[in-house]
């Protein structure tokens, strides 16, 4: 995990990745969204991914994520990728693995930018290339007894 520099440098110029993780314990927003304040940053874009009851029109009853032992190096050039193709100040992500409930969240991103737009976009591009890049995969199982894996290679 990497730690906030308490940097005060322009947000165009030095983007901190300040969060990526992955845990096995409930994930907290606030601890996210703490991390990537800034104030030369008047806009904070943050995500959170919930398990739903819910997929490809069948019912949910739960589901459990599982991750390579490179995660947490995976999800930090993902970060620093992402803040280097953004005009942003800090960010960060963590996502959790192991058994989840429905409703439990998956994962938590936030990103600080001068302006919401840039936020905004920064936030999109972070989870959408985290979830296509990251190796973490999903096993739900559903109400039938059936179950599906996610995102495998």
């Amino acid at each position: 995990m990497t730690e906030p520099t308490g940097s005060t440098a322009e947000a165009s110029t030095s983007a901190e990745v300040v969060l990526c993780d992955v845990r096995d314990e409930a994930l907290s927003v606030d601890e996210v969204l703490g991390l990537v304040r800034h104030p030369q940053c008047g806009g904070i874009a943050v995500f959170v991914g919930v398990v739903r009851d819910h997929d490809h029109g069948a019912s949910v009853t739960a589901l459990d994520y599982s991750a390579h032992p490179s995660v947490v190096d995976a999800l930090a050039t993902v970060c620093r990728e992402v803040a280097d193709r953004h005009p942003v100040a800090r960010l960060g992500a963590v996502h959790r693995v192991g058994h989840l409930e429905i409703g439990d969240m998956a994962v938590v991103a936030a990103v600080s930018a001068a302006h919401r737009g840039e936020a905004f976009e920064a936030c999109r591009d972070l989870v959408d290339t985290l979830k296509s890049t990251v190796p973490i995969w999903k096993h739900q199982q559903f109400t039938d007894g059936s179950d599906e894996w996610v995102g495998l290679p």
